[in-house]
């Protein structure tokens, strides 16, 4: 039986083709200096690298975006549409550990109007379509951001702060920072609707226009609906949902950015934006959006589900009372699965955890 991440790598496939994308494919290791000069762009800034036998030092690569725009052409006029499905090597975060990430996505790089990007935001949306039918899509706009704080007349360093307070949605600090600043009401106001208004497209249009009052605050604002409208029109209405706390790069998204999540995986499963400003830090006059979908997320979402649920996990301790934990045992209704174990077991989901101690036998956790 094919497994759900593979169902997935077909299904973009397909669909990406349709839109006329072409199959890009890179080779697994990459020159060194192509990602310590972007370092602030990658998910994470350690690259696992090595040396070849003629003393170059390369990377095992830990991006495709970065090897696309490399070899993509810089010609006026021109839009180049690829999609991948690549592995990619990183640290993890908790473990330390290297990992291998697998991901399936699309770049669309070149003379981009408003119609490439709308369509990159669509087939975002359409992709997690493919995955599942209960996702949601959050979409905000860091033109829109950094217009706001341009117009704010806020140092680097004050805008750092604000942008730290987006990302994490703290209205209460964002208002003493504003304070302390000595902001007028009226930036005060801009500032903090960037943090409160967040939820369906046309309430936060309203709520957002009440405030904003600059032509370049404005247009973002309109582009950023106008793609939102473009959704719901594909009849993506109650998915999509405006959040300006996603994405918050300043150094190099310049537009439309978003993040997709699907019912029973807790982290993003796809994330995108436009990331004019990278183009323009590598010498190029293209602009460039594109997302990934992380289908490693699939298949350990799989591994998951490949253990069924234990209704009773009891741990036993040293010094447990075996006969006051067989007598408990025989309490249990016949039906349920039980595990008595010494330790807790990697990679099992229970409904009830207990401790055997003692003599007894207490309930620690419960889970629906």
């Amino acid at each position: 039986m094919m497994r759900r991440d593979e169902k997935a790598v077909f299904a973009l496939r397909e669909l990406f083709e349709k839109y006329g994308y072409t199959r890009y494919k890179m080779s697994r290791f990459e020159e060194y200096d192509l990602y310590v000069a972007n370092k602030d762009f990658l998910i994470s800034d350690e690259v696992i690298t090595f040396t070849d036998r003629s003393g170059r030092l390369l990377a095992m690569k830990p991006d495709v975006t970065l090897s696309i725009i490399k070899n993509a052409p810089d010609v006026s006029g021109e839009v180049q549409k690829v999609y991948y499905n690549e592995n990619v090597y990183r640290v993890s975060g908790g473990t330390h550990s290297f990992c291998e990430i697998m991901q399936t996505g699309l770049e669309c790089i070149g003379d981009l109007n408003d119609y490439e990007i709308s369509e990159v935001v669509l087939l975002a949306a359409q992709s997690l379509w493919k995955i599942s039918k209960d996702f949601i899509l959050d979409i905000s706009h860091m033109g829109l951001i950094s217009s706001v704080l341009e117009n704010c007349t806020l140092s680097k360093k004050d805008k750092d702060k604000v942008v730290k307070c987006l990302q994490s949605k703290n209205a209460h600090e964002l208002a003493s920072l504003c304070k302390a600043l000595e902001l007028d009401e009226q930036k005060t106001n801009k500032l903090n609707s960037l943090v409160v208004c967040a939820g369906a497209p046309k309430k936060v249009y309203k709520a957002l226009l009440q405030v904003l009052t600059e032509e370049n605050e404005i247009s973002a604002l309109n582009e950023l609906f106008s793609i939102c409208e473009l959704l719901e029109s594909w009849g993506y209405e109650g998915k999509i949902n405006v959040d300006l706390s996603v994405g918050n790069d300043l150094k190099y998204y310049s537009g439309v950015v978003f993040k997709g999540y699907i019912e029973g995986i807790p982290a993003s499963i796809l994330s995108g934006g436009q990331y004019d400003k990278l183009l323009k830090k590598m010498g190029r006059k293209s602009k460039a959006i594109g997302f990934a979908v992380y289908t490693d997320l699939l298949s350990r979402q799989d591994t998951a589900d490949a253990f069924p649920v234990i209704d009773n996990v009891i741990l036993r301790c040293d010094d447990t009372d075996t006969h006051a934990l067989i007598k408990f045992i025989k309490s249990l209704p016949e039906e349920e699965k039980l595990l008595v174990t010494a330790s807790l077991p990697e990679g099992k989901r229970w409904k009830r955890l207990y401790r055997a101690e003692n003599g007894v036998v207490k309930l620690i956790e419960e889970n629906s």
